[in-house]
């Protein structure tokens, strides 16, 4: 045996004897595996370049101690707020309530009531509400993006920011340092203007950047803790349907007003910290608990590499208690086993089960590994629909007639183990049906696959969508 021979095969085995010992699933772990036997040294590469789990790392540690200390001193709220609630709702929210305790048990996060809540369609009626609410802010403005970038509309909401930090509003802005190419030159006119901006995971050296696997890919804007934006739009001028973009983006994102506010502002405040690695006191000037006569219950469910996967969780907690339907769009299909397990379970059970997903994603790899979940999703009863009028980025769903999800996090298994994300329950009939008629448009823009003529697809193709599963749990 030669010298490369022996180390090639002493490196394989050392690597696949640490993914086994750190990596959480066995889907994840069987990927792993497959890839440094396939790929010799890249493999290894791609693994210490992505895979290693920082949740046991020093950098994250910092993270959930201070995460537990601000959760210290806002726990009685917690608990007082979600009891009051499901007491003032116990007919409405009898069939969720497990999905409500387990997020108020497992991360913290209460039902809240009195809130006022709005479905925005698409950049166009996003950013014109979001300068409307950033002109009048007071006290502070936070902002959270996965993509920042500084184009049309990115220059011009800087601007905006500038000009109230130059007025004394405080501003506190972080972005992901790898979905936000933000030059030095951008960044240091937002500092002399006062604005204070942080990158959550700063990346040195791109291709050597662990943290990459940690992204941060919640998209929030709280303004003195009463208003608040979240969702699946980035500030970008692609995602604005004005002739800015290259193609037709449909999205959704919502617009938060009220004591629901508070948990997306415990996200940013944690996070912020995290940044800083500087302790901030948790000022009532940042939680304004004043409520709205909409009176909107809404309850956050936020997952990262130093949480629970609380969304996973919830999402399939709510769908099994679903009982006449359920409907899904997501950019990403690649689900987890138990999202994959709850929404057959569903359909097997006789709900109307329909999911939307672009005809053509961003990533041909991505798309090939969503196409081989199709077969089992027809076989449990689940329609499935290709949006063709452009690409559909909305991460939305929809159980019964009583309970909306609205959230940055895609179906698939990054969003639900890895990235810093956050979705929204609203449990209220009007907005699940605001939502069921921007379904039911959406549908006129797709087309409906047909199980039998899926079936027929060239065994080639099958076979590279299959493979391409089996690295699912890496994409």
């Amino acid at each position: 045996m030669g010298v490369f021979e022996a180390v090639y095969i002493i490196s394989t085995v050392l690597v696949a004897a640490k993914i086994i010992t750190d990596t959480r699933t066995a889907s994840k772990t069987l990927a792993y595996l497959l890839l440094i036997v396939i790929l010799p040294f890249v493999g290894i590469v791609f693994y210490f370049t992505f895979g290693i789990s920082y949740r046991k790392n020093k950098f994250y540690d910092f993270k959930v101690e201070r995460n537990q200390a601000i959760y210290e001193e806002v726990i009685r709220y917690i608990n007082e707020t979600n009891q009051r609630v499901l007491a003032e709702n116990k007919e409405e929210l009898s069939s969720f309530k497990n999905t409500i305790m387990l997020l108020a048990n497992g991360t913290k996060s209460p039902a809240i009531g009195g809130n006022a809540v709005e479905i925005l369609q698409n950049g166009e009626e996003k950013f014109e509400r979001v300068f409307e609410v950033i002109r009048k802010a007071k006290h502070h403005i936070h902002l959270e993006y996965y993509i920042y970038d500084a184009d049309e509309i990115g220059l011009e909401l800087a601007e905006l920011l500038k000009q109230k930090a130059r007025e004394g509003v405080r501003v506190r802005f972080l972005y992901d340092a790898l979905g936000s190419k933000l030059k030095k030159r951008f960044r240091k006119n937002m500092s002399e203007a006062g604005v204070e901006i942080k990158p959550v995971n700063e990346i040195r050296f791109r291709i050597l950047a662990n943290r990459i696997n940690y992204r941060d890919h919640r998209k929030i804007i709280i303004v003195d803790g009463h208003e608040a934006f979240t969702g699946g739009i980035n500030v970008s001028d692609k995602y604005i349907n004005n002739g800015r973009g290259e193609v037709y983006w449909r999205d959704t994102h919502l617009y938060l007003k009220g004591p629901g506010v508070f948990y997306l502002q415990y996200l940013f405040l944690s996070n912020w910290v995290h940044t800083n690695e500087k302790l901030i006191g948790f000022d009532r000037a940042y939680v304004n608990n004043e409520e709205c006569p909409e009176n909107k219950i809404v309850q956050i469910a936020a997952s990262g590499p130093d949480t629970k996967p609380a969304i996973m969780y919830s999402t399939v907690s709510a769908i099994h208690n679903a009982k006449e339907r359920l409907y899904i769009t997501t950019p990403y299909f690649i689900p987890p086993d138990p999202v994959l397990l709850a929404i057959k379970n569903a359909a097997w059970s006789g709900v109307d089960v329909r999911l939307i997903v672009p005809e053509v994603s961003d990533s041909k790899l991505v798309n090939a590994a969503a196409y081989s979940y199709f077969s089992e999703l027809f076989d449990a009863g689940v329609r499935v629909y290709l949006y063709q009028k452009g690409f559909v980025h909305a991460k939305t769903m929809l159980v019964d007639d009583m309970v909306s999800q609205i959230g940055t996090a895609n179906m698939d298994i990054r969003s639900h183990e890895l990235n810093f994300e956050v979705n929204t329950f609203v449990y209220d009939k009007e907005i699940n049906n605001n939502l069921y008629n921007d379904f039911m448009h959406d549908l006129d823009d797709c087309i409906e696959i047909n199980a039998q003529e899926w079936a027929g697809r060239s065994k080639l193709k099958i076979f590279f969508e299959h493979l391409a599963r089996l690295l699912s749990p890496l994409l």
